[in-house]
């Protein structure tokens, strides 16, 4: 989708009537924005035509605090960052704000609004919520009640495993113990992946239209079935017939040929229609349920025929798609959004697309082909993964005695020195030999596999050529590797061993953040002298419902990629280019260069500004250098203080789960499911402590410098060295606000987090019952160039960020505000109270009331 022009951007839509008065006078408009401009930056005089950003050295974070001055005056229009970049001067955006025709509050919804529907595609009213929030006494219980069921499902997965390896270990000789691994591991993947749709069953039946008080009982039978649907192993083959038969017996009304290559499972399953021949692509969101202000609200999403919903995309309940229809990358539906038939859609909010939204052609998949490819994968996991899987256990076991001793009748093994000297071994090869072996595997055997496939040529689904780019895939995307080389010069060399074209690279210590993906890395090329920071996803493969294509993906030169971007294949971005955080990157119209993308859809802001400058000297000669050395030091300090913090935890690990071993011998199968609890409570005390550690003397806090200032040094050791993996477990409860405080978050009572991130913990602070969907973000900090900065943020109490929403740094988020999904919101903006916000980058669509007209949507 083409990117806008800031010179023909229109004036955000929804302006209150209330302005229509100051509007008539764009004069006296136009002083008051002078005033309240210099006043902002401090200056004597602010002329008419004095360009905000070229003559005047201001920056986003500047404009921002000008915007909320702005919104505070009753006399003045409200000013979006759209509004500023596309207007820059004074005069400009007076007379473009005091032109523009108020959209009446309650006609009827632009497309790039939210659209107020509260009756949508035929489903019924939702029943209205009980009267008061469940209260302490609720929020207690209901933690009470989630720890038992987790301490029920680990004996129930206790005893299984102990069974099962008894009676596998009882065989005799190779031949036995491996049929009985094969009969066993079906007999388990058969239970653990029939248990979470008998689950869905007994306890909730077919979902329906509603909204559940969080904390209450009805909310805890949806916990229960939430975190079995998403533990269920079948999860593991998103992508594959086997995948959509999984949600099928969840009870979705899926036609035939779909293909859904998302791991974010759907869980109101019954609420989700998807006809014959669509596609939905990697890291989108259709959950059929939202988490607002202390509710469930769970609805439809319906999609048509031949529908395609592109990588990153968020599809909120109430939503809909016609046959044909197309909803583009990085895009979002919000509530009562429909795309009519054949139409394209892109954006967040979504609106109607310039230009359509190429697809890679069919080709023929049939459903014998679809059959073949589902058993190959289930007899690959019965015949090779889960025997190896058993044999390992043996080997390990094996080359160290004193680990399979704790299982023998008699005194403990505990007690002796040389227990926790082959623990020690045993943990110090798991990490320090295999990681070796595994860059041995990443250089060779992918290579090999890629020399099959050949570039923008479409082949068929669920074929040979398919099933070599899901290996080349899953082989390469190596988190741990990942992140122990990003943010530092390792990280370079890494990607080029993978595949990766990085021309000649200007070496700058933080050319990759800590996160980085793609689909194939020998068609992944990046420029000289381009910085990318964390969350980069490299699109270059394309699927539709029966095919597929992998293309090389070309990322510009002496350009900057901020967070959160799914970039595909055939963009129409150029060399030195700012791509701001979650900006949906053009894929047709002209190349834009020298230019910044910022939105969704994108529209041109300018490439830098004076502030970002101040550190330019360091960029060069002997200052470059000798920064570069330090930073290369420190740097090397922090990854070996990763791996001997994974060290060390694959130590404690193995004493807790030796020392259930002993116990067995006693208690039987509980002693496991103990020890299963007991690991899962380690490891957050674990990480908590590593965090703790390395932030003791230096915690993170606002700062403005070069990344080659040791202070930045700092926080990248504070991003690499602890975990965060940890905390998903603790999801949709109580204990995650308990693991945030510890953490350093500044968090009120009867928090509900269904998966959000913060960064910079001891940054954040969040009110009283706010509500947290799965996929938002809290970020406290932005690195554009060679510059890094870093401020608070605070969320007020009964706040509501949506799902996949992404809050920046400096941002203050007033009591009852509302931001819709998939949102951005800018750094330094301040949401006013009780107001609703959303979009890319996200503005004010209604000035108050977000928690009644939300509740009522």
């Amino acid at each position: 989708m083409p990117g806008k022009r800031v010179a023909t951007l229109p004036p955000d839509p929804g302006r209150a009537a209330a302005h229509d008065s100051a509007a008539a006078v764009p004069r006296d408009v136009e002083a008051a924005f002078r005033d309240v401009l210099s006043d902002v930056m401090h200056l004597d005089r602010v002329t008419a035509d004095s360009h905000f950003f070229d003559e005047l050295g201001a920056d986003s974070l500047v404009m921002a605090h000008f915007c909320a001055r702005v919104r505070k005056r009753a006399d003045l229009p409200p000013v979006s960052m759209r509004d500023v970049y596309a207007h820059p001067t004074a005069g400009e955006l007076a007379t473009a704000l005091a032109t523009a025709a108020p959209t009446s509050p309650t006609g009827p919804a632009d497309p790039a609004e939210i659209a107020e529907i509260a009756e949508i595609a035929g489903e019924a009213l939702p029943a209205p919520p009980p009267a008061a929030p469940a209260g302490r006494a609720g929020y207690l219980l209901c933690g009470t009640l989630q720890l038992v069921a987790f301490v029920a499902y680990s004996c129930v997965i206790a005893f299984i495993t102990v069974r099962g390896y008894e009676w596998i270990a009882a065989g005799s000789g190779v031949l036995s113990g491996y049929l009985r691994s094969v009969a066993f591991g079906a007999g388990a993947l058969l239970g653990l992946s029939a248990l979470p749709i008998a689950a869905k069953w007994v306890l909730v039946g077919r979902w329906r239209p509603q909204e559940i008080r969080i904390w209450s009982l009805a909310y805890v039978r949806f916990w229960i079935v939430r975190t079995l649907v998403r533990a269920d192993p079948l999860v593991l083959f998103a992508g594959s017939p086997l995948y959509t038969l999984y949600l099928r017996a969840l009870g979705a009304r899926i036609g035939k040929g779909v293909v859904i290559f998302s791991r974010n499972v759907p869980l109101c399953t019954d609420l989700l229609t998807v006809g014959d021949s669509s596609v939905i692509r990697k890291d989108s969101f259709l959950s059929c349920y939202r988490a607002h202000d202390g509710l469930i609200q769970t609805g439809t999403v319906t999609l048509g025929k031949d529908v395609v919903v592109a990588e990153a995309s968020v599809l909120d309940i109430g939503t809909s798609m016609g046959d044909g229809a197309r909803l583009a990358h990085a895009s979002a539906l919000h509530r009562g959004q429909r795309v009519p038939a054949g139409e394209h859609w892109h954006g967040s909010p979504a609106q109607r697309a310039g230009a359509e939204y190429r697809v890679v052609e069919p080709a023929a998949c049939g459903t014998l082909r679809r059959a073949v490819h589902g058993g190959t994968q289930l007899l690959s996991a019965l015949l090779v993964y889960l025997p190896l899987a058993v044999g390992g256990i043996g080997m390990l076991l094996a080359g160290a005695p004193q680990l399979s001793a704790v299982l023998d009748p008699g005194p403990s093994v505990l007690t002796t020195w040389a227990f926790y000297r082959d623990t020690l071994a045993a943990s110090f090869v798991l990490l320090f030999v295999i990681v070796p072996l595994a860059f041995l595997l990443l250089a060779t055997v992918p290579r090999l596999l890629s020399r099959t496939i050949e570039p923008d040529k479409v082949y068929p689904l669920y074929g040979f050529h398919y099933g070599v780019h899901r290996a080349i895939t899953l082989l390469t995307n190596r988190r741990f590797l990942t992140r122990l080389f990003g943010d530092s010069s390792g990280i370079v060399p890494y990607l080029r061993l993978l595949g990766y074209d990085l021309s000649r690279v200007e070496q700058t210590g933080s050319n990759f953040g800590t996160e980085v993906k793609h689909e194939t890395p020998y068609l992944s090329t990046v420029g000289t002298g381009t910085m990318v920071a964390d969350g980069l996803s490299v699109n270059n493969a394309e699927f539709s419902s029966t095919s597929f294509r992998v293309s090389r993906t070309a990322i510009g030169a002496h350009s900057f990629l901020g967070n959160r971007i799914a970039y595909p294949a055939r963009s129409s971005v150029g060399d030195n280019c700012l791509l701001a955080t979650k900006v949906m990157v053009p894929v047709d119209g002209r190349t834009r260069e020298g230019v910044g993308l910022l939105g969704s859809p994108c529209f041109e802001i300018p490439r830098s500004v004076q502030r970002d400058s101040s550190f330019d000297r360091m960029k060069s000669g002997e200052t470059l250098r000798n920064g570069l050395a330090a930073k290369n030091r420190h740097n090397a300090a922090s990854m070996g203080l990763y791996l001997m913090a994974r060290w060390c935890y694959a130590f404690v690990v193995t004493l807790v789960m030796s020392g259930a071993a002993e116990l067995y011998t006693s208690v039987g199968a509980t002693a496991i499911a103990l020890g299963n609890v007991l690991l899962v409570v380690v490891s957050a005390g674990y990480f908590v402590m590593v965090e703790r550690l390395v932030t003791a003397f230096h915690p993170p806090g606002p700062l403005f410098c070069s990344i080659y200032d040791r202070r930045f040094w700092r926080r990248e050791r504070f991003w690499k060295v602890p975990s965060e993996t940890y905390l998903r477990v603790f999801d949709g409860t109580p204990f995650k606000s308990l693991i945030w405080r510890s953490l350093g978050v500044r968090i009120g009572r009867e928090v509900f987090d269904d998966g959000c991130y913060l960064t910079e913990r001891t940054m954040v602070t969040i009110g009283d019952r706010a509500t947290l969907n799965a996929g938002s973000v809290v970020q406290c900090h932005s690195q554009e160039d060679g510059a890094f900065k870093s401020a608070r943020t605070t969320i007020g109490s009964h706040c509501t960020l949506g799902v996949g929403a992404f809050v920046h740094y400096g941002v203050t988020i007033d009591d009852g505000a509302a931001l819709a999904p998939d949102s951005f919101l800018m750094k330094g903006e301040s949401v006013p109270r009780d107001a609703l916000w959303g979009g890319n980058p996200a503005r004010q669509i209604r000035a108050g009331g977000a928690r009644s007209e939300e509740a009522a949507r």
